[in-house]
């Protein structure tokens, strides 16, 4: 998966958004304002995804490519190298799984606001 393959994945998901809030490096794709993925657009070597906290262990523990997330709450989140050893629909079913458990965990407020959006047309 190359920087422009997540891009157009993150940006195909309901409610989501893409920022740069913390510089010019970090690219971070939310949904309803709430983070479920970023990374390095310099150096695109890694994504950081939410995790449930006893998959993240498990994942972590199956994967040398899966670590506890860089700069992020070690309990919640996983970084994941990009290297031949994840495949790309393995990286989709974990930003997806990240996607999902914060949607879950939005105000009823924002899920009624998700739920109105138009679903984003699928390639």
């Amino acid at each position: 998966m190359n920087i422009e393959e997540l891009r157009d994945f993150c940006l195909s998901l309901k409610g989501v958004s893409e920022e740069m809030p913390f510089d010019d490096k970090v690219l971070v794709f939310k949904v309803m304002g709430k983070i479920f993925c970023l990374t390095n657009i310099e150096h695109f070597e890694s994504i950081n995804v939410k995790c449930d906290p006893e998959k993240a262990i498990e994942l972590r523990e199956t994967y040398k490519a899966v670590r506890p997330g860089y700069h992020m709450n070690k309990k919640h989140w996983n970084t994941i190298q990009l290297n031949d050893s994840i495949s790309v629909a393995l990286l989709e079913e974990w930003i997806i799984d990240s996607y999902q458990l914060v949607a879950n965990s939005l105000t009823k407020k924002l899920k009624e606001e998700m739920a109105s959006l138009l679903a984003p047309i699928l390639r």
